[in-house]
């Protein structure tokens, strides 16, 4: 998911610098919603490391 994220920054970044400021939008539009993604599940993976899989132990 990071790599997608990464891939549509730097395609909304090219399309910036050649001038097509809608695809430009757009891209940075799904990068912003998949990094955010990103990081809700790494914090819920994180709370589920800390609390639910140390009382199996």
């Amino acid at each position: 998911m990071r790599k997608r994220a990464l891939v549509f920054a730097l395609a909304s970044l090219l399309a910036g610098l050649l001038g097509s400021s809608g695809i430009a939008a757009g891209a940075a539009g799904i990068a912003k919603l998949l990094c955010l993604i990103f990081l809700v599940l790494f914090a819920v993976c994180q709370l589920l490391g800390v609390t639910v899989f140390r009382a199996l132990k």
